[in-house]
């Protein structure tokens, strides 16, 4: 019986997957996450008014960089050479949601750097706001959708919380 676990060898010892006879394909992944917040913290980002300054900006900066260094943070991840990433936020009733688009062409996924993105843009709104809220609360980080890879296609059902 072979080992179903990739990064695991034979004798239980952690390992880096090998991905060297992978074939180069196309490959974007989605994530998603939210930071809950008070109406008044929420207004002073969607306004520029936050004493740090630009959040939002501040925060898709950190996740670009976040996404980039990856492979340096989780410690199976492999370094890799990204296309590109980009963060979208949205204001919804009670939080700033946060979206992160990872992509490249290349031997294995991308979500673990869209994720990370993810993650960071929200700890950096936290760090650049928490003057005006200690008690923001993230939450819901997620994969929403990835493509491309031996996978394929894959996409989360709708989130109903």
């Amino acid at each position: 019986m072979g080992n179903a676990l990739t990064h695991i060898d034979a004798e239980g010892t952690a390992r880096m997957v090998d991905v060297g006879g992978k074939t180069d394909t196309r490959r974007i992944a989605v994530a998603s996450g939210r930071i809950v917040m008070t109406d008044y913290a929420l207004e002073a980002i969607r306004t520029g008014d936050a004493p740090k300054g630009d959040v939002l900006g501040t925060a898709r900066i950190a996740g670009i960089m976040a996404a980039k260094k990856t492979g340096d943070l989780i410690p199976m991840c492999h370094p890799l050479t990204l296309d590109a990433v980009n963060l979208d936020f949205a204001f919804v009733s009670d939080a700033v949601v946060v979206t992160a688009t990872a992509s490249l062409t290349g031997k294995t996924g991308v979500e673990m750097e869209a994720l990370t993105a993810t993650s960071v843009a929200l700890l950096t709104i936290y760090d650049m706001a928490k003057a005006l809220d200690k008690g923001m609360v993230i939450e819901s980080i997620r994969l929403i959708e990835k493509i491309g890879g031996k996978s394929g296609h894959w996409k989360a059902a709708p989130d109903d919380s």
